[in-house]
């Protein structure tokens, strides 16, 4: 869209609400943001590090909104690229749905129907705190009959709730709810900080039935092996297929986080997954054009080549900062592009960790959404 077409809400919407700048740096934002029609003070002295203020406007004139600048120091992680394994355990019960039981006299009975709703995580069961499916199967065999109470949290809402069991034809107690208490899963590990502080996926795991960012109480981070590639086609993602390897020795870390823009924990000492050090490079660095992601092929890592077509440096979905395009023709012979389990790829421009790979088209596949690497950090 030509400059001279954008509504000023569009040009708001160009505008990053905050933008890190290196201490000791003179930065020019005009030049660092370059957004047609939109002007700065000349040039920001970053004397002290902290927080700074700068408005901006149209053509020196109309007021826009306000930029906080942060001075940061220089930056470093290792970039990493490698396929790894993922075990959370959900902080509480999960419910996934509710169902219908066929009760001992052969009549259709649903006890949980708009009592429970899927995305409950239920903390307590007659006031003993259960995080386990077997734990809660246990307190609903010992029932006898008698009405079932949960403390579930619902969207950070602690709630009472009363069930009525139901007894069943194979003469056990049921209350009509699927439940889940752990989730797995294959992705890519983005980088490790020196103190083996790791992020990766660039988004959080939802659950598969009610596509709720799932509420963990911690998990593990085992080796993986790919075995095969599933290429992408149109209307279809392609698939990294493999297996977690659940051995104790297999186990390489915690994870501590769940969250929109990434997992988040600690890498056991010792442990190699990234070698090459670079440096985190900010949003307002961030340019359309040639890029490398790293993904892990045949054991090795590798980078290979794409373009970044399109950036939104105010953009509120987090983890959709910026388009990317695969160009590389062995990576689209491999794979069709972006596939799933790539999530988490690292991307680099000009030596330095800019983002991660987090989303592919369904219709082209060759094509991808990534987050910055700030706000992985952030």
């Amino acid at each position: 869209m030509a400059a001279g077409a954008l509504s000023l809400e569009e040009l708001k919407d160009r505008i990053p609400d905050t933008v890190y700048i290196r201490y000791g740096q003179e930065e020019g934002l005009q030049e660092s943001l370059d957004i047609p029609l939109v002007t700065y003070p000349e040039t920001i002295d970053v004397s002290d590090r902290g927080s700074y203020q700068i408005p901006c406007s149209l053509l020196g004139m109309l007021p826009l909104k306000t930029v906080q600048v942060e001075t940061v120091e220089d930056q470093w992680v290792y970039v990493s690229g490698t396929t790894v394994g993922l075990y959370m355990e959900t902080q509480g019960v999960l419910i996934v749905d509710t169902g219908e039981i066929t009760n001992r006299n052969g009549m259709i009975q649903e006890p949980a129907a708009n009592i429970v709703q899927p995305g409950d995580y239920i903390l307590e069961v007659n006031g003993k705190p259960v995080s386990r499916k077997k734990e809660l199967i246990a307190e609903i065999e010992n029932c006898q009959g008698q009405d079932v109470e949960l403390l579930v949290n619902r969207k950070g809402e602690e709630i009472p709730l009363s069930l009525a069991p139901v007894l069943t034809q194979e003469e056990d107690y049921k209350l009509g709810i699927w439940v889940r208490d752990n989730t797995q899963g294959i992705g890519t590990m983005t980088y490790v900080d020196e103190e083996g502080k790791f992020g990766a996926l660039g988004h959080g795991i939802s659950d598969t039935d009610t596509g709720q960012l799932l509420d963990v109480s911690g998990g593990e981070l085992y080796q993986a092996q790919i075995v095969s590639i599933i290429r992408g086609t149109q209307g279809v993602p392609g698939e990294l297929s493999g297996y977690i390897e659940y051995e104790e020795e297999k186990k390489i870390g915690i994870i501590e986080k769940n969250t929109d823009i990434g997992i988040f924990g600690q890498i056991f000492p010792g442990t190699q997954l990234a070698k090459e050090k670079v440096m985190i490079g900010y949003k307002q660095e961030v340019k359309e054009g040639k890029a490398q992601l790293l993904m892990q092929s045949e054991g090795k890592t590798e980078k290979y080549d794409i373009e970044i077509t399109e950036i939104y440096s105010s953009q509120q979905d987090t983890n959709k900062s910026f388009q990317i395009q695969v160009t590389d023709p062995e990576l689209l012979a491999k794979t069709g592009g972006i596939v799933q389990g790539m999530s988490g790829s690292p991307i680099l421009q000009d030596g330095k960790l800019i983002g991660a790979v987090t989303h592919v088209f369904v219709q082209d596949s060759a094509k991808g959404y990534g987050i910055f690497i700030e706000n992985m950090l952030g």
